[in-house]
């Protein structure tokens, strides 16, 4: 493929928790790999307060790519990425310390480096850092990518957008969603649209019911002042899930480029019918509220699971089912898109709801991901009785997985190609906040739920009624 154009890559936030778990491991990896550009400089940023030496910076990145990166940071890879690290502390009433090691970046460069700045800072850090980008002019011919959530309700949505396109127009700004860079969710592309034996079936004609399905079994870990302020739909459902759900129900695209792309998934978000308080449920881990920094009457949750409808040919009546949450019993990213069952009157199951739970399409998306086809087959024996069974792709199967990327990885890359197929359009953002509107003005109390559940019965289980939320165990 084509590497991408000489690049001076800024990060603001990169002393923080995203910088050490993923982005400066993710730029290792591409570096190593050959991917990033063949000149490049890394400037990482943070506030007056938090301010490294280059040195310093270079021994943060040291230890996160230790710690969570896939290759040690040792050789002559590793001694040209730390070549390319500097630091410049930025405040927007100072930001002289960055200019200057921009400046210096790109006069190593030879001067006709592109920018690209990753905003990996909290919320309401990104209008500061966005104005600080056009006060200073750095903003000009540059690229942004912006971190979730994008707004918290359809106004503060709104006003970061007219913010950020002040700034920067729509073709140069990269909301990012990792999940969107994972290769078994954009394998759905490829699983629908490349394959007569799917494409189709995928519609109301043959799916009864389609469920996207993030459980985590993680807590807080320390990030209470962020989840109080945000809780399970903002953080989960609006950024990553309804994401997924545009990928899922999507008509097939011109072509693979971006505005096609973006414009399908864009009418999918048009279809979304708003949604009805009566078909969410909010939870809320016990002992919740005993976490450091968390509100002794806190009414954040912790968990949510809804039903959407999308008002379109293709997939009117059929119910998207999504769920989310903290403490649950397992962590598992899943897709399961539930075939409506023939009459089988002439096969008796073996079990009561069987034929449903084995007739259906499952997507696993966790890294490194795999599908399974679930059917059902003949017993061996002398009667007829119907037992289920699988066909499966895994990727660790097919191919070599150090020849892939990860989500951040993947969509780093596309955003210093200009390539913005994966990521998130502004009048998509406004049109899935709109839509949440209701649930948002009226949401349904809390329900508490005992850690290592599957969140609060039994609503849970009437919300999905007449199905059932099912998580297929392919993965051995």
């Amino acid at each position: 493929m084509t590497r991408p154009d000489d690049h001076v890559i800024v990060l603001f936030g990169a002393t923080g928790d995203l910088a050490r778990r993923k982005l400066l491991p993710g730029l290792f990896h591409l570096a190593r790999a050959g991917l990033l550009p063949e000149h490049y400089r890394i400037v990482g940023s943070a506030p007056a307060r938090f301010a490294l030496s280059d040195d310093a910076f270079r021994r943060h990145a040291h230890d996160a790519v230790a710690a969570f990166g896939l290759a040690e940071p040792a050789g002559d890879a590793w001694q040209a990425f730390e070549a390319s690290l500097s630091f410049g502390a930025a405040d927007p009433e100072a930001p002289g310390p960055l200019l200057a090691k921009v400046k210096a970046a790109e006069e190593a460069l030879g001067g006709r480096a592109r920018r690209l700045f990753h905003l990996a800072v909290p919320p309401a850090a990104f209008a500061s850092v966005i104005r600080l980008l056009g006060d200073t002019r750095l903003a000009e011919d540059s690229r942004v990518i912006v971190e979730k959530p994008f707004g918290t309700d359809l106004a503060s949505a709104r006003a970061l957008n007219e913010t950020v396109h002040a700034v920067f127009d729509e073709s140069r700004v990269f909301r990012i969603d990792h999940f969107l860079g994972k290769e078994s969710v954009d394998n759905v592309l490829a699983l629908r649209f490349a394959n007569g034996l799917f494409e189709p079936i995928w519609n109301r004609d043959h799916i009864s019911h389609v469920q996207i399905d993030v459980p985590e079994t993680l807590g807080l870990e320390g990030r209470a002042h962020f989840y109080e302020e945000t809780g399970a739909f903002r953080d989960m459902i609006v950024t990553h899930l309804i994401q997924v759900l545009g990928i899922v129900a999507m008509e097939p695209p011109v072509s693979l480029g971006a505005q096609r792309l973006r414009d399908e998934k864009a009418k999918v978000f048009e279809a979304l019918c708003p949604i009805d308080p009566a078909h969410a449920v909010r939870g809320q881990y016990e002992g919740y509220r005993d976490e450091p920094g968390v509100a002794a009457d806190s009414q954040t949750e912790t968990f949510a699971a809804l039903r959407l409808e999308l008002d379109n040919w293709r997939w009117a009546g059929v119910p998207f089912h999504l769920r989310t949450g903290k403490r649950l019993a397992q962590h598992r990213e899943m897709i399961v898109l539930g075939l409506r069952e023939p009459p089988l009157r002439m096969f008796p199951s073996a079990l009561p709801g069987a034929a449903e739970r084995a007739n259906g399409i499952v997507i696993d998306f966790a890294d490194p991901g795999q599908v399974t086809a679930r059917f059902l087959v003949k017993e061996p024996g002398p009667t007829m009785r119907l037992a289920p069974a699988a066909m499966a792709f895994r990727y660790e199967d097919s191919f070599r997985l150090a020849h892939g990327l990860e989500g951040y990885e993947r969509l780093i890359l596309d955003a210093m190609l200009g390539d913005q197929s994966l990521f998130t359009r502004s009048d998509g953002i406004e049109r899935i906040w709109e839509v949440s509107g209701p649930l948002l003005t009226s949401p349904p109390p809390v329900q508490p739920y005992a850690p290592g559940s599957w969140g609060p019965e039994p609503a849970v289980t009437e919300l999905a009624a007449p199905y059932h939320w099912h998580l297929p165990d392919d993965r051995g």
